[in-house]
This record gives structure tokens, sequence and C-alpha cells, in this order.
């Protein structure tokens, strides 16, 4: 008797997306893609996808508690660059690959993240509602308004955004300073950034923007000692992870006016609560996480997802392995 085709499992983000080139990437395997929405309940997702051999998830949990119980499962794909929602240390331990999709977003997210720092030193937000409210004035009513020229942006996380977001914002004259311990020297140098401590960041910077992974060493990383040491004329920019940085400690530190404002992308609570003191300042320029978003980029996620799981169920290594060890000599496998 043949065996049994194999099983994938599309869990679409809070938005629908077409799938059909994932399946079309998968036909080699040959596999079956089953796509779903939104889950963000694990029995749910164990009851939705109990033969899955790999699953493609955006936002939903990927628990130690479901790779145990999907029997099957060979491998997760994580459709951006973070894989927060992934248990990567019990996927490890389970036999299951874990793959991310890095390269797509690097441009995107950068270039957001810089938008945001032009939005808030240029005030346009401010600017925008003035000119709609009827109001025509060539002033700009804030209390500091940089001339980003000379003046140093910090950076925490240099990896492939924090570098590309390095390289745009050192064309603006700047002076970049970066905190990132797991980077080498070299990449340092080659970037022109000087690398300086948290604490020496936070104190410098005019301008701060956040581009680390979240883990257990990252949540948190920006918080109330971090504000204590910003200059009262800085912002925060973070296109990240909303819960690297401690949300009650930046209202704080607002309220106190410990630093002149913030431009969110993520944030710890997605979508935000309607309550949300951050939503009613003046002070703080919000985006929906949607730092990542372009058409071209966005067409290839269901492609090069399938291309993954097909280069894992096939035991070709994927281009993109969170967890390498799994690929030790000695390792075990799901997939083998």
């Amino acid at each position: 008797m043949p065996a049994r085709p194999s099983h994938v499992y599309v869990v679409q983000g809070r938005g629908q997306r077409d799938y059909a080139e994932c399946q079309a990437a998968l036909d080699r395997v040959p596999a079956k893609m089953t796509s779903l929405p939104f889950i963000d309940d694990a029995a749910e997702l164990i009851d939705k996808t109990r033969d899955a051999d790999g699953l493609i998830v955006a936002a939903s949990p990927v628990t130690r508690d479901v790779m145990s119980a999907l029997e099957g499962l060979k491998v997760v794909v994580r459709t951006g660059v973070g894989y927060d929602v992934i248990d990567v240390p019990a996927a490890t331990e389970l036999g299951v690959v874990v793959v991310n999709i890095p390269d797509l977003w690097i441009r995107e997210v950068a270039n957001h993240a810089l938008a945001l720092l032009l939005a808030w030193n240029r005030k346009i937000t401010h600017l925008d509602r003035e000119v709609r409210s009827g109001t025509w004035s060539s002033r700009v009513l804030a209390d500091h308004t940089g001339s980003l020229h000379g003046e140093t942006v910090g950076i925490v996380g240099l990896g492939n955004i924090g570098s590309a977001f390095a390289r745009r914002v050192a064309a603006f004259e700047t002076t970049v300073i970066a905190c990132d311990p797991y980077v080498d020297a070299a990449h340092f140098k080659a970037l022109g950034v000087e690398r300086v401590s948290l604490e020496e960041l936070a104190a410098r910077a005019d301008y701060v923007s956040v581009h680390t992974l979240l883990n257990a060493g990252t949540r948190h990383l920006i918080s109330d000692d971090f504000f204590r040491r910003m200059k009262p004329t800085a912002i925060l920019i973070n296109t990240s992870r909303g819960p690297v940085v401690d949300e009650p400690a930046l209202i704080r530190a607002l309220e106190a006016k410990r630093l002149a404002g913030a431009a969110l992308d993520v944030w710890e609570e997605e979508p935000p609560a309607a309550d949300n003191p951050l939503l009613r300042m003046d002070n703080v320029i919000a985006t929906p996480h949607a730092a990542y978003f372009s058409s071209p980029a966005v067409a290839q996620v269901p492609r090069r997802c399938g291309e993954e799981v097909a280069r894992v169920l096939t035991r070709e290594r994927p281009l993109h392995v969170v967890n390498p060890e799994i690929y030790a000599p000695g390792a075990t496998r799901r997939a083998t």
C-alpha cells in the first residue's frame, strides 16, 4: 500500500492570504495543504491539525503540548522573522525542525523604522492633523524638533534588520551607536557603528530604535532603568516585538516627560486595548504591526514557506533553520 501524502497545515494570521503557491511548492513531496483561519488556542490547534507533518504559522502558539500531541509533526515554519510563538527548545528536544523566513522583511522593517523616525522628526502626523483641521502654519508647535544632522541614533540589536537600519540612518550624517553582545567587532567596524553598552546607548542617543528578537533575555529589556537614562528630548522607536519594551514603564516615562515621545509598530498586547494610554498621547505615533509589509515581499511568503517545508519533508536541509543543533551528528529528527 503506498504511503499517504504528507499533510501540511497553514494556520493563517488575523488576515487571510492566498496560499495556492504554497501548494504548488509542496507538489514535489507530494503533500496536501490545508489552510485554516487564525487559531489562538493550543487545544484547538491540536484538534484541527492532528495529522500534520508540517505547520506554517503566523501568530498561532506552537507549544510543547502542541508538538507532543502532533506525533507526525516534522517541521514548523514561521512566516516572518521572529519565532517567539514557537517553543524552540521543546521542538529541538522532540526532533521538530523550526524554520523562519527572515530575509523577505529586512528592507521593509528597516524602512518602516526610518519612516517612523522621520515622521517624528518632521512632525508629519501633527502637521497633517493641523492642515485637515483648517490650521495653516509654517511653525511646528512642538517642544523640540531635531535637525537629524549630527545627532546620535542608538540601535538595540544589530542583526540583519538593525544593520539595514544603521546603513539607512547613517546617510543622514548621524552618529550611529549600537548594543548587541552577539555581534562581533568586525561587523560593527564594517558598518561604521560604535559599540556601546545598553546603559550608554540610553544616555547618549537622540533616537533609540529597537531591533532585537524577543526571548527570555530581551523581554522588558527596555524598562524603567533605560528610560531614566534617556534624554528628555529623545524618542523610542520599536519595530521588533512589543514585549521587548515594558509598556507600563514607557507610559510612566512619557507622563513624567523623561523622554519626548515614542513611535510604536509593535505592542505588548496586539491589537492594543482601546483604553491603552499610549493611544491617547499626542507624542506617540502608532502603527499596527505593519512594518513588515510590502506587496512584493508578502507575495513571496506562500511559495517560500512551501519550499522550506518541502525541503524538510524530502530530507533536505532548509535555508533558514532556527534550531541548527537539530542537524548535528547524532541528533534525532522526526523528518528522518
